[in-house]
């Protein structure tokens, strides 16, 4: 059976089955404390943290997290506004905490001032992870590339720039975010190139194979900069598939 205070004057979800839902739900007073609470949310209770209903909506979180918590949901009570999802360490049945996306809905009473909040929350520990992962080691590969004396500029296939570094800004004379979403070839004419392994450089040559010549680039401020550059296709390790093209290119010493 399902676990219930009454919250007073607030509208509840009292005429659904919140046991049938497939999701932890739990309904939290204008106080913050926890009134009601679906079977799927008491099963991922710790038994050894006590009833459920009747602790506050932050007694489980982590310790860094509570004021912050608790501070954030008086705050949108107080305001009224309807709650953004959120993400918590909540201490589950696993003994551990792990982490929880919440997405939330305000009660209202019959005045319509807020009386309460309904939540429902999913695990998403290790998909968040993933995400957390990926964005250092993007960040870490970006800090990498940042590093290089020579500039770095990544397209797509289309041409599309998606990254360049700070050598790459001084080269063209575009700051980075100018650069981004455009077409190379109009960004950063090449006048003029010679190959230095036999192929001429196109945009096919360059995401079918490896090319390096000297090219002669027009920069922003309308300069020609001789270069030495080098380009190699971007291949995707999981689909082998080619997903752009990485130039990296080397201002000759008397270029301009």
């Amino acid at each position: 059976e399902t676990s219930v205070i009454r919250p007073d004057s607030a509208e509840s979800a009292s005429s659904l089955d919140i046991d049938e839902l497939p999701l932890p739900f739990v309904e939290i007073d204008a106080r913050g404390v926890i009134t009601r609470a679906n079977h799927a949310a008491r099963a991922l209770h710790h038994p050894e943290q006590g009833e459920l209903v009747g602790m506050t909506g932050w007694t489980l979180m982590a310790m860094d997290e509570k004021d912050f918590s608790s501070a954030a949901f008086h705050s949108q009570m107080a305001s009224g506004e309807e709650p953004p999802v959120m993400y918590r360490s909540i201490f589950d049945c696993s003994g551990r905490f792990r982490t929880y996306e919440f997405h939330r809905s305000l009660m209202r009473d019959s005045e319509g001032r807020p009386a309460g909040m309904r939540l429902v929350f999913a695990d998403v520990t290790e998909s968040k992870k993933a995400f957390d992962d990926a964005r250092h080691e993007q960040h870490w590969l970006e800090s990498a590339l940042s590093s290089l004396p020579d500039a770095v500029i990544l397209t797509d296939i289309l041409g599309v720039v998606r990254f360049v570094n700070p050598a790459a800004e001084e080269l063209s004379g575009f700051a980075a975010n100018e650069l981004a979403g455009k077409v190379i070839d109009e960004a950063m004419p090449m006048l003029a190139y010679e190959p230095l392994d036999g192929t001429a450089l196109d945009r096919r040559a360059a995401i079918e194979r490896r090319c390096r010549g000297i090219a002669t680039l027009r920069s922003r401020n309308g300069k020609e900069v001789k270069v030495e550059m080098k380009t190699s296709p971007i291949i995707d390790g999981q689909s082998s598939s080619i997903s752009g093209v990485a130039a990296i290119i080397r201002k000759l010493d008397g270029g301009s």
